[in-house]
């Protein structure tokens, strides 16, 4: 069941509902391999039945916490990149969360299904749009990664529809297939043909799956 709720003040994005944050390997998409220091905030408003992170949905799970504390979190590590991530991040004003990030000189990554209004300044955006609430048309444009998860293959339609809304705004955008880790074996040779047959697309994997990172 999808979950989105909002708390009584957030002090325009000062305080936001923290999952969990951590300094691990990016494994899935264009940066895939690299180091980064995840940022997983609470709440979502897309609730997928396959989504590896349903203990996110909920943000009154997750009691608000200053953005000082997250970023000094992250400036502890040697991280030279940020994942925000979760849930659904732009359910938040983001803005003040980027500016300080941004303010020790670090590069940011927003995963995203595009359903909640755009807030917050990026490095890269992947946009991954789901059929329960499709992305704002305002993503479109802005998205450096286009990421689609696969279940079956009617999904390819799906993601298709997705690439055709990038290519009328813009044409910098990178196109990825994804396949639903719990399908992996069903779908992934599917996959490859078609990726074969349509190489405008890319393969990503959920490589610290497979390699066993959290």
């Amino acid at each position: 069941m999808t979950v989105k709720r909002t708390y009584p003040s957030l002090e325009g994005g000062r305080l936001l509902p923290l999952v969990e944050s951590f300094y691990t390997i990016q494994g899935e998409g264009f940066h895939s391999g690299k180091p980064a220091f995840f940022i997983r905030l609470g709440g979502c408003d897309v609730g997928c039945r396959w989504c590896d992170s349903k203990e996110s949905w909920n943000p009154d799970r997750f009691p608000p916490v200053d953005i000082e504390t997250i970023v000094s979190q992250a400036a502890a590590t040697p991280a030279k990149s940020i994942v925000i991530t979760g849930g659904e991040p732009m359910n938040y004003p983001l803005d003040p969360l980027c500016g300080l990030l941004k303010s020790y000189g670090l590069e940011i990554f927003l995963e995203t299904s595009g359903s909640s209004p755009m807030s917050g300044h990026f490095d890269w955006i992947c946009l991954s749009p789901k059929k329960s609430k499709p992305p704002r048309d305002e993503f479109y444009p802005l998205a450096d990664e286009l990421k689609v998860i696969i279940e079956d293959v009617s999904d390819f339609e799906w993601a298709e529809q997705n690439r055709r809304k990038v290519l009328e705004v813009q044409g910098r955008c990178l196109f990825y297939l994804q396949p639903e880790w719990s399908r992996m074996k069903t779908v992934a040779p599917y996959i490859i043909e078609y990726v074969k047959e349509h190489p405008e697309w890319n393969i990503s994997i959920q490589a610290h799956k497979f390699l066993h990172i959290p």
